[in-house]
C-alpha cells in the first residue's frame, strides 16, 4: 500500500482528492495538512511514501515544504498539485526538488498514477506546462529582487520596505528598479503582478 500525506488548504478540495484517491486499491491517504509548515511533521510521523503538495498555503508555500521534505525526509517523493498552471512555478519547483508537477484539474487516473510512476523513479510533468516553461525561459529576477518587490506588494514605501529587510532605502529603489525594468513594467505594482503571473515569486 502506498503511504500518502495530502496538504492543501481548502478543506473540501482536500477531502474530495482524498476520497478519490483511496478509490485506488493500493494508495491510502494516511495524513493531511491545512497549512505547509505541517508537512515535513505529518510525513515523518506518519511515514508516508508520496506527499502531494499545494503550491499556495498558509505557514509556508508548497514549494518551500517540498525543499524542505527534500532536505529532512529524502526518501518521500513530492507531487506538486497547483491551479496555477504558470511556467515559473514549474521551474521553481523542479529547483526544489519535486518530481511531478500537475494541475488540479487533471483526471484522478492520471495523479493516481503519476504518484505510482513517482514512486518507480520517473519524474512527471503535465506537458502543457512543460512546453510553456520552455518557451518562457529561466526566472530573470534574483532572490533578493523578489524578496523586495514581494514587500512592495502592499503599498509599502521604499523606507518601510528598507527597514523590514535591513537593506538601505537606496538599495531598496536600485532592487526595485532592476525588477521593474527586467519583467517590462511600467511600475512595481506592475512589476509584482507581471512576477506574480509568471510564477517567478
Amino acid at each position: 500500500m502506498i503511504r500518502l500525506l495530502l496538504a492543501e488548504d481548502q478543506s473540501m478540495v482536500r477531502e474530495a482528492l482524498a476520497a478519490l484517491l483511496s478509490l485506488e486499491d493500493d494508495l491510502e491517504v494516511v495524513a493531511q495538512a491545512a497549512r505547509g509548515d505541517e508537512v515535513v511533521g505529518a510525513a515523518r510521523a506518519q511515514q508516508v511514501d508520496v506527499a502531494l503538495l499545494d503550491i499556495e498555503m498558509p505557514g509556508l508555500s508548497g514549494l518551500d515544504a517540498a525543499a524542505r521534505l527534500r532536505a529532512e525526509l529524502p526518501g518521500v517523493k513530492v507531487v506538486i498539485l497547483t491551479t496555477f498552471g504558470r511556467p515559473g512555478y514549474l521551474r521553481r519547483a523542479m529547483e526544489a526538488g519535486a518530481d511531478a508537477f500537475l494541475v488540479k484539474d487533471a483526471p484522478a487516473a492520471q495523479l493516481a498514477d503519476a504518484v505510482r510512476r513517482v514512486l518507480r523513479g520517473e519524474r512527471v510533468i503535465d506537458p502543457v506546462l512543460a512546453a510553456a516553461a520552455l518557451a518562457e525561459g529561466a526566472n530573470p529576477l534574483t532572490d533578493r529582487e523578489r524578496e523586495v518587490l514581494r514587500s512592495a506588494a502592499d503599498g509599502s514605501t521604499n523606507a518601510e520596505i528598507a527597514g523590514r529587510l535591513h537593506l538601505s532605502q537606496g538599495t531598496v529603489r536600485n532592487y526595485l528598479s532592476l525588477a521593474i525594468q527586467k519583467t517590462g513594467a511600467r511600475n512595481r505594482a506592475e512589476a509584482f503582478r507581471a512576477a506574480r503571473d509568471k510564477g517567478w515569486l
